[in-house]
């Protein structure tokens, strides 16, 4: 198995895209710490840790904010006392206010960028920092993964703070990569088209749907499993000679 004796934290890995990282890294033998606000699953079911441990997986959850340096301090804390190391950071954790520059006040603004980039910050900032401390295994002291977006390069309709922070995110991934891969520490993004998730409201929308459905060329819209593969390869020691990267997940939506 790819993640067996392998230690990684996924941020925002109660529900949605982050559960099925969780699921996919656990199942490849990933000992696997869920940090997010809640362990409610948005979009019904078990909680991740008990459904990953139940079937015979490693998981454990820690609440916590992605903004909050204590928090993030503490989780990796525990998670490199408990395993001896961390292995990889994935930084999936993301919020959105679907609003257009005129109606989005200050506070929204503030909400999106405290968790869509600063916790991306922060996260990548506490990982590095430990990665630092360990010596190398095949090729890499630690790997960060960060989840992106289409919407960090190209506009987000109607939605300027979320767009302005995965665009955010797509930089630190490259910035990230070139200043430290001389440490052999590996961080790449991967950035999914419209992905459908069970989240409630605006992403449902039945003409968004329909648009999405003509603008992408493969013969239907992603879940959360095809984001979850790609994190997984780039997780993985198969992508050694990767870093930097911000794979598309959009069933072609860039490519037309």
């Amino acid at each position: 198995m790819r993640f067996e004796n392998k230690a990684v934290i996924v941020t925002g890995g109660s529900s949605g895209i982050g559960r099925a990282i969780c699921r996919q890294l656990a199942a490849e033998g990933a000992a696997v710490t869920i940090f997010d606000r809640t362990e409610e699953v948005r979009e019904g079911g078990r909680a991740t840790a008990t459904e990953i441990t139940e079937a015979g997986g490693t998981a454990s959850f820690v609440s916590g904010d992605v903004a909050s340096w204590d928090d993030l301090e503490s989780v990796i804390s525990c998670a490199v006392a408990e395993h001896g190391r961390l292995d990889v950071m994935i930084n999936n954790a993301a919020i959105s206010v679907g609003k257009p520059l005129l109606d989005t006040s200050e506070d929204e603004w503030d909400q999106v960028m405290a968790v869509n980039a600063k916790g991306v910050f922060l996260g990548c900032k506490r990982a590095v920092q430990q990665f630092l401390t360990q010596e190398p295994r095949a090729e890499a002291r630690g790997r960060i993964v960060n989840i992106s977006s289409q919407h960090g390069m190209i506009s987000s309709p109607g939605d300027i703070a979320y767009g302005t922070g995965k665009a955010a995110v797509v930089y630190m991934t490259r910035q990230i990569a070139a200043d430290y891969g001389a440490q052999q520490i590996i961080c790449n993004a991967v950035a999914p088209g419209k992905i459908i998730t069970g989240k409630l409201g605006r992403a449902n929308d039945a003409e968004l749907i329909d648009y999405s459905e003509r603008r992408t060329p493969l013969p239907r819209l992603g879940q959360p499993d095809d984001v979850a593969s790609a994190v997984a390869f780039l997780a993985s020691d198969e992508a050694r000679y990767i870093t930097g990267e911000n794979l598309m997940v959009d069933g072609g939506w860039m490519a037309a």
